[in-house]
């Protein structure tokens, strides 16, 4: 069975306009077409592949907007948006994500399922490139936390419903909200995210739950960084 991988980005209670929404949406498929030209082309979805191909979806503030005006893309007092990419039904990449709300118990969230198979899979699913992609969601949104992992891991090493902030993957984002990333031991690197916060990056290999180093690696990282105090629950900040 291919172990398959995403990418999310989390934060709590950051009520927020559609106009503001839109231009973090614009600036994050910006950089995120950066990444792998693989990302630049995006589509809404629709009741069948060869439906959804006509209908290209240009990733701007403007079109964001309209989009955010529609009530299907409504959560509460938010914002929602489903995209996806990919020249084949076997071959495909998506990001949903959900911001601008209020909600004390539900994250805002940018979540990207990049592709599993084939030669783009091969290419995207590298250290350096899913890297970049976290990156990418902490400039355009500023969250709280970020992960990049395999899913099979997390299932392996999370008991009951996996909240975000709690868990350690492939790699993670911290805001400096939720303090500093202690010494990790090798080879896992740590990188400044400007003045947002940091990226923990576990192994510069593709990251694998058949891997018994690499889970052990995971399991000795939760250990020191919930030691730290920064795996815990998303919490509502005051930055204003």
């Amino acid at each position: 069975m291919i172990e398959t991988y995403y990418a999310g980005s989390y934060w709590l209670d950051r009520p927020e306009s559609a106009e503001a929404c839109a231009r973090s949406a614009e600036r994050f498929f910006h950089l995120l077409g950066r990444c792998d030209p693989a990302w630049t082309r995006w589509y809404e979805p629709a009741g069948s592949f060869e439906k959804a191909r006509e209908r290209l979806f240009t990733t701007d503030a403007e079109n964001f907007q309209k989009l955010f005006a529609q009530k299907e893309h409504r959560i509460g007092d938010g914002f929602s948006f489903h995209l996806w990419t990919g020249d084949s039904l076997e071959e495909t990449s998506g990001v949903d994500g959900n911001c601008g709300h209020s909600s004390l118990h539900l994250p805002s969230t940018c979540v990207l399922r990049p592709y599993d198979e084939g030669l783009i899979g091969e290419r995207v699913l590298t250290a350096p490139v899913m890297t970049e992609v976290l990156r990418a969601m902490a400039l355009a949104w500023d969250p709280e936390w970020g992960v990049s992992t395999s899913e099979a891991h997390r299932q392996m090493a999370v008991k009951g419903f996996p909240h975000p902030g709690t868990f350690v993957g492939w790699m993670m984002y911290f805001s400096r909200l939720r303090g500093t990333v202690p010494p990790l031991p090798a080879p896992v690197r740590i990188e400044p995210v400007e003045d947002k916060g940091t990226l923990v990056i576990l192994t510069p290999e593709r990251f694998s739950a058949s891997n018994p180093e690499h889970v052990a690696l995971a399991a000795r990282v939760h250990e020191l960084l919930d030691r730290a105090g920064l795996l815990r629950p998303l919490q509502p900040w005051l930055t204003g």
